[in-house]
């Protein structure tokens, strides 16, 4: 009878050892639900985050595909119709008429930009 007892008592000890594991098992799940969560949420901010870089460099590579077009430009209509009133030895002078025209028209185009996005700010409050 005593070896039943033994018995019985090492029974209900694998039986409440299995019923830890158990609820530990379950914990364990509920943090690995949870990481998940961290984790695909984390992944869901790097990919908004990487598409916002890499748009930022797209347009920064064709703002400056622009610029040099324009700077082409400015530079061709300076050198054929400003050099030929100030002479041939006009290199200062094209060039302070190149810089303050370049200088206006990035004040115009920043001045028009920022109306623009400051509206939309509006609009959208």
């Amino acid at each position: 009878m005593a070896e039943k007892n033994t018995h019985t008592k090492h029974e209900d000890n694998l039986k409440k050892k299995i019923v830890v594991k158990d609820e530990v098992i379950v914990e364990q799940k509920k943090e690995i639900r949870g990481l998940r969560k961290i984790v695909s949420d984390e992944a869901v901010e790097f990919k908004k985050s990487f598409s916002n870089k890499i748009s930022l460099l797209l347009i920064s590579a064709f703002g400056l595909a622009a610029a040099l077009a324009w700077n082409g430009l400015i530079r061709d209509i300076i050198t054929l119709y400003i050099v030929p009133y100030l002479g041939e030895k006009s290199g200062i002078k094209s060039q302070l008429i190149y810089a303050v025209t370049v200088t206006i028209l990035a004040v115009l185009v920043t001045y028009l930009l920022s109306r623009f996005t400051t509206k939309k700010k509006l609009k959208r409050n």
